[in-house]
Formats: C-alpha cells, sequence, structure tokens
C-alpha cells in the first residue's frame, strides 16, 4: 500500500486543484483503512471516489483494481488495473494484479507476459501471483519452470499454505508423489482450513492405494468446500476403492448435481453403479463420457462391458473394436470382447479375442479359463481341457476351472479324473453347490453310493430349490435297494420340476404384461399378470405387478388385496415389505 500511498502524494502537488486532491486524499485513506479491515465494499466505495476525484493517477486505478480483484469482480477489475498500469508502466503491484486477473480470467495470452515482465525484472511475487504464474507456465507446458518458481517463492515465504499446496500440485503432477506429500501437510498444518491441500492430500493418498486415509482427508474437503464438485468426485473414488459404494454412489451423485457438466463426476458414477451392478443406469453415462472422450479406451472399454451387462453385446462390439484400436495390447479389453461373442454364441469369434488376449497376457488364468470355456461349447473337447488345465496352472485359487474339467472328464468318462478335480474345485468353495451335486453324480457312475449320497446330501442342501440333486439322489437309493427313499426323493425331484416349470411359465406371461403396460394395454397386461399369478401363486412379484395394472384401471380394492398377498409373501421370506 505504501506505493499507493506515494502516488497520491504526488497527485497533491502536480495533477489535481487544491480542493480535489485533498478530497481525494481523505477517500484514499478511508479506503486503505477499510482494506486493512477487510470490508471490500467500504473500501470499493472510498477508491471509486479516488479514481473520479483523480483520474488520471495510476495509484487510484490500482488500489481499485486490487479490491475488486479480491471480491472477484474479474471484468472491472482488469478495466482497472489495465488503465493503472497504463498510466504508470513502473507500478509492478497494478502489473501483477492484471496478470492474476488475466489468469482468473483464463486469458493466458495477456497473463503470462505480465508474469514474465516481472520475473524478468526480478520482481517477487505474492503467493497469489505465484500460484497464477505457475498456474500459466503449467498451461503453456512448461512444468519444469513452475516448479522452478514456486520453489524459489517457498523459500521466500515458507508459511505460505498456498504456495506449497500449489508446489505439491506440480510435484504430484510430474509423479513425484514423496516429494509432494510433505508440501500439502506443511499446508495443512499452516492453515488446517485450506480445502485445496486436503483434497491435493486426498486425491495423493488415493493414488497411494491409501483408501481409508484418502476417505478421511477428502471427507474433510467436502466439508470445508461443500460446492466443490472435484472434492465429491474424489471421495467417490476414495469410496469405491474402500468397498463403500453406497456412501460413493451418494457422493458421486452430489458431484453431478454440483457440476452436471463434469463429465469426470459422471464417468466415476457410471463405474460405481457398475460395481453396484446398476449397469442401465450406468450406460447413458458411459455414452456421455465416450462422446466427450472419444478416444479413451479405458471408457469405452467400460461402455462396452455395461453394454454386455444389460443384454446388449451385439451393440457393445462396435466400441469395443474402437478401444482395441487405440488400446490394440490391452488383454482385459480382449477378454471382455470375447465374452461379448460368447453372448451372441459367436463362438469363433470369442476365441479369436481369447487368444489375442493371451498374446498379450500369456499367465492371465482367467483368460485361459474362459478360452477353455469357449472351447468346450464348440465341443473341441481336448483343446478345452488343455486350456482349463493351464488356467488352473496359472491360478490353482481359481475355482471354476477344476469345476468345469470335472464336468468335461465326466462327459468323456474320465470318472476318476472328474471326480478328483471336483474335490478340489470344493476344496476351494465348500458351498459349491453345482460342484457336490455333479460330485454326487461322478460318484454315482463309479458305483460309490455312500460317497454319492454324501455328496449329494450335501448339494440339496445347497440347493433346495432345484429338482436334479433330488432325482439323482433316487437314483442312488434305488442301487441301495432303498425303495421308500427313492420315491419319497423322486417325488421331492417331481414336485421341484413342477414349480421350476410353473415359475418359468409365470415369468413369461409377467415380462409380457410389462410390456403391455408400457405400452398403455391396461386390460391386456392385467390378463397376463393374472395368468402369472395363476401359474406361480406364490410368486410375489407377480401379485405386486397385477396390483400395480388394477390400479391403473382404477380397482383401488382389487389392487389393495393383491399387494397384501405380495407382501404376505415377501414376510415369509424375510423380503421387506412392498411400498405404493
Amino acid at each position: 500500500m505504501s506505493s499507493l500511498f506515494i502516488g497520491l502524494m504526488l497527485l497533491q502537488v502536480a495533477a489535481a486543484p487544491p480542493s480535489a486532491t485533498s478530497q481525494a486524499d481523505i477517500a484514499f485513506h478511508a479506503g486503505y483503512a477499510a482494506m486493512q479491515a477487510n470490508d471490500l465494499p467500504r473500501a470499493e466505495a472510498e477508491f471509486q471516489k479516488v479514481v473520479r476525484l483523480a483520474p488520471k493517477i495510476a495509484a487510484g486505478h490500482s488500489a481499485l483494481g486490487a479490491v475488486l480483484l479480491a471480491e472477484g469482480n474479474l471484468a472491472p477489475a482488469t478495466r482497472e488495473l489495465d488503465l493503472a498500469h497504463r498510466l504508470d508502466p513502473g507500478d509492478t503491484a497494478a502489473t501483477e494484479n492484471l496478470a492474476i486477473a488475466y489468469s482468473r480470467q483464463q486469458k493466458s495470452s495477456e497473463s503470462l507476459p505480465l508474469f514474465r515482465l516481472l520475473d524478468d525484472a526480478h520482481v517477487a511475487l505474492s503467493p497469489d501471483g505465484s500460484v497464477a504464474y505457475a498456474s500459466e507456465l503449467l498451461s503453456a507446458g512448461q512444468t519444469a519452470t513452475a516448479e522452478r518458481h514456486l520453489t524459489n517463492a517457498v523459500a521466500v515465504a515458507p508459511d505460505s499454505a498456498e504456495l506449497h499446496d500449489a508446489l505439491g500440485s506440480v510435484l504430484a503432477r510430474q509423479q513425484k508423489f514423496t516429494e509432494a506429500q510433505p508440501h500439502f501437510e506443511r499446508a495443512i498444518s499452516l492453515d488446517n482450513s485450506l480445502a485445496s491441500a486436503r483434497l491435493h492430500l486426498g486425491s495423493l493418498l488415493l493414488i497411494q492405494q491409501k483408501a481409508p486415509e484418502a476417505v478421511a482427508e477428502l471427507s474433510t474437503a467436502t466439508k470445508l468446500a461443500p460446492n466443490s464438485a472435484e472434492a465429491y468426485t474424489q471421495l467417490g473414488k476414495a469410496l469405491i476403492a474402500t468397498g463403500n459404494d453406497t456412501d460413493a454412489l451418494e457422493a458421486l451423485r452430489h458431484a453431478t448435481t454440483l457440476n452436471p457438466s463434469s463429465i469426470e463426476a459422471k464417468y466415476t458414477l457410471a463405474l460405481a453403479l457398475q460395481n453396484s451392478g446398476q449397469f442401465r443406469e450406468a450406460l447413458p453415462l458411459f455414452e456421455q463420457t465416450v462422446a466427450a472422450r472419444t478416444d479413451d479406451a479405458s471408457a469405452l472399454t467400460n461402455l462396452g462391458l455395461a453394454m454386455v451387462q444389460s443384454g446388449k453385446a451385439k451393440e457393445a462390439i462396435p466400441i469395443y473394436k474402437r478401444a482395441a484400436v487405440l488400446d490394440p495390447k490391452n488383454a482385459i479389453l480382449r477378454e471382455d470382447m470375447g465374452v461379448a461373442y460368447l453372448q451372441q454364441s459367436d463362438l469363433d469369434g470369442a476365441i479369436r479375442e481369447f487368444q489375442a488376449g493371451l498374446e498379450v497376457d500369456p499367465t492371465n488364468a482367467q483368460l485361459h479359463y474362459d478360452l477353455g470355456l469357449a472351447y468346450k461349447l464348440k465341443d473341441k473337447i481336448p483343446e478345452a481341457i488343455a486350456a482349463l488345465e493351464q488356467a488352473q496352472k496359472e491360478d490353482p485359487t481359481l475355482t471354476d476351472p477344476p469345476y468345469t474339467l470335472g464336468v468335461l472328464y465326466m462327459q468323456v468318462g474320465r470318472f476318476a479324473d472328474a471326480a478328483n478335480e471336483l474335490e478340489k474345485a470344493i476344496a476351494l468353495r465348500s458351498d459349491y453347490g453345482e460342484a457336490w451335486y455333479t460330485l454326487g453324480s461322478v460318484y454315482n457312475q463309479m458305483d460309490a453310493p455312500e460317497k454319492a449320497a454324501a455328496a449329494l446330501g450335501h448339494a440339496i442342501e445347497l440347493l433346495p430349490d432345484q429338482p436334479g440333486p433330488h432325482i439323482t439322489l433316487a437314483s442312488v437309493l434305488s442301487k441301495q435297494h432303498d425303495t421308500a427313499g427313492a420315491a419319497a426323493e423322486r417325488k421331492k425331484g417331481a414336485d421341484l420340476s413342477r414349480v421350476a416349470v410353473n415359475r418359468q411359465r409365470a415369468n413369461f406371461a409377467l415380462d409380457s404384461g410389462n410390456v403391455l403396460l408400457k405400452k398403455g394395454q391396461i386390460a391386456e397386461a392385467v390378463q397376463q399378470f393374472q395368468t402369472a399369478v395363476a401359474a406361480d401363486p406364490g410368486y410375489a412379484a407377480a401379485h405386486l405387478a397385477l396390483a400395480d395394472a388394477l390400479t391403473r384401471q382404477g380397482k383401488a380394492a382389487d389392487a389393495a388385496l393383491e399387494r397384501e398377498k405380495a407382501e404376505a409373501l415377501q414376510q415369509q421370506i424375510g423380503a421387506p415389505k412392498a411400498t405404493q
């Protein structure tokens, strides 16, 4: 402020009538006092008087521009500071503030030359000026120069939290994470309310795979900056990393509300939705992401995956092909594309992609398993067995390869080998009901009825709604001459088979009714839902769908009755009550 005051003293003796000079001097002192008290509106009003009374003096315009800049009124601040700079090119405070104003308006072509002018003159910038200058240098691709400038600035002002935060950010940008972290921590120790430092430290901890610590910092950042979409986006990423998808979705939805144009927030939300199984809701967000990031192979791959998960494998293939052009050496991409081909029963396409993936990553157990599965579906049993054995060799902890090998060995009559593989699968996962069922069938083929009965007993316990284990157990009991036991198991199997068929019929009618309801054909939909209820009276979803259709028909009493039936059925299985 001393340089501005000297400017006004010059005005007193040379530039204006004594009365105007006196009034300008009084207004300037009042403005200065208001600035010292952080009363920016009062300061602005006083400096407005100064420039009216002494329009040709740079100091008044410089002071007014500084206040307007502090208030965030960038356009009028720029006008005043530009005028001050032209009236007095030697006023370094006006020059620096003008450069900052241009920088905050993202006018690098005007800002950077002014900063360089000050730099060449070895003018020590304020912390705000140094941060803005470094930002412009980064935009110009001069990262090393930005780091060097901020390092020097920190040496001059070691107690500036903003400078430490800015230097840490530049270091992190260069992946110098070990060097960056102390600067973020120092910034927080100097000013624990500095939201940007919390955000940057939390993001760094996330990169370092320290998710719980990242959540703590980023949660604080969102409290300090509740309108920061970036803070909520990073918090969402950290919560995903900790497995807390529920809170992650909440944070990310809030981020997209705060900044609906943020592609990063939308993309991260799409990933969280995909993780939680909400594939259809994720799809439009992925589509918006790839529209904005046309050369982002990861976004394209995740869009393709969401399409496959939503039953749109055919539409996913062109998306995967675009991603493969951008990232041809991505084994996971090849695996996902192979699965898409597999869903379309294009076994040759699936095999081609799985093999392409293995060329990139030959030790990928999942790719070997997928290839074996494709060969199995193509009835290339020797090739399937070889691929599955390799999958098991690459990762002995996977349960699917030994199970599928057991099924294949059983199909080709290698029962001892089949039993051995199925026992491996069960040892890895004791609640593998299908493996117990298949093992019981294998033991039955090997004339080991005691082992078969024991394995099938486990299968029945784990798969209570499936008729197959009961039917196979009936065969085993028949061999043991347990006629009554065999008959009882056979009856259970037949009853479960009828239930399965009835549920299948009910689902078909339910799907048809939903289609009709969407078309507005309410009466026809009611008929389909009634068919579903008749096919499977214990199916709560059918009663709920019928209740909805009856409500639309205006039959409130009938709808309420159906809803009560649905709620009673849901309570029987411990499900939450239906809501209107």
